[in-house]
């Protein structure tokens, strides 16, 4: 279902949560014309206006809220460090769940897009559609998927799940896998990388392309995003080392039991039964990671900080 409020005009989105992912989201709203202001606990680096918010402050989320009078809210919030969230189960649903109940008071009929999760399936199968039922088996599912119930019942909510997201980011609080693969790889350093831990890694761009579409069309309920191909995190390495041109020979075969994955679903992969029949998502499917791998090549192999701000946008 679609709201048709956002189309046609540019739009004041508020991003919750400054991190990587909400700073590309941010960076292709702009190119597109829109403005952000993003909110988050610590400031943000980039060149968009930025709010001090903590989503578990229900006053601070409706002042916030009033202040910068968003068409529209992206949520990207709360820790999504899966082994720390498993060992502090009540502070990351206090974050996930709370906030979201915080932000969909503050958001009065606002229309939301929230970021999710992989982790709210069990894993138990190769991959997973939009008509699967949710069964998350660590804390971290647990609490993404209580907030996307929670915004979803204000009936103006769109829950975009989300593969595992990776993109350059060096400079990062905390680094995605491509980027510590990369760094390992060129510093000569083991990479011992799980064989029996499958996601549908997608690409940080290809996230927040769709992202942006699917919030100016205003559409709701739930829908995945993955990239086309199920990998284990060692195909995956081994992929990384063969677009860049680097030696390959230490990386390892391990298994996902006793590493700081074994809380994660075996299969994190995710389809989508749902986006060929969107519209506005025409021209945006996703690259595979080869392709991703030759985008990011040139600030991977430099050792450089993320790409810029892109000054206009392909589709």
């Amino acid at each position: 279902m679609a709201a048709a409020i956002l189309r046609g005009r540019p739009v004041l989105t508020m991003i919750v949560g400054s991190g990587y992912l909400g700073g590309r989201i941010g960076a292709r709203m702009r190119a597109l014309g829109d403005r952000t202001v993003l909110c988050s606990r610590r400031p943000a680096g980039t060149a968009a206006q930025w709010h001090e918010l903590d989503v578990r402050d229900a006053r601070a989320c409706r002042e916030t809220v009033r202040d910068v009078a968003p068409d529209a809210l992206v949520v990207v919030h709360g820790p999504s460090d899966i082994t720390w969230c498993e060992a502090h189960p009540e502070e990351t649903m206090a974050a996930h769940e709370a906030g979201a109940a915080n932000l969909a008071a503050a958001a009065g009929g606002r229309h939301i897009l929230l970021i999710s999760t992989d982790n709210v399936f069990a894993g138990d199968r190769h991959s997973y559609g939009e008509s699967d039922e949710p069964a998350p088996v660590n804390a971290y599912g647990r609490a993404k998927l209580a907030g996307e119930r929670t915004l979803l019942d204000t009936g103006t909510a769109l829950a975009l799940r989300v593969s595992l997201v990776y993109g350059w980011d060096p400079d990062g609080h905390r680094p995605n896998y491509f980027t510590t693969c990369v760094r390992d790889l060129r510093a000569g350093r083991t990479v011992a990388a799980p064989a029996d831990h499958w996601n549908t890694p997608v690409l940080v761009d290809d996230v927040a392309a769709w992202s942006a579409a699917l919030l100016r069309a205003g559409r709701t309920g739930v829908l995945h995003l993955g990239g086309p191909e199920r990998l284990s995190r060692h195909e995956w390495a081994g992929r990384i080392a063969k677009g860049l041109g680097l030696d390959d020979a230490r990386i390892r075969p391990a298994g996902k039991a006793g590493t700081a994955y074994a809380c994660r679903p075996d299969n994190a992969c995710l389809h989508s039964e749902r986006a060929e029949s969107l519209p506005e998502l025409a021209g945006l499917r996703p690259v595979d990671v080869d392709e991703g791998t030759r985008r990011l090549a040139a600030a991977a192999l430099a050792g450089g900080t993320a790409a810029p701000e892109p000054r206009s946008v392909e589709e």
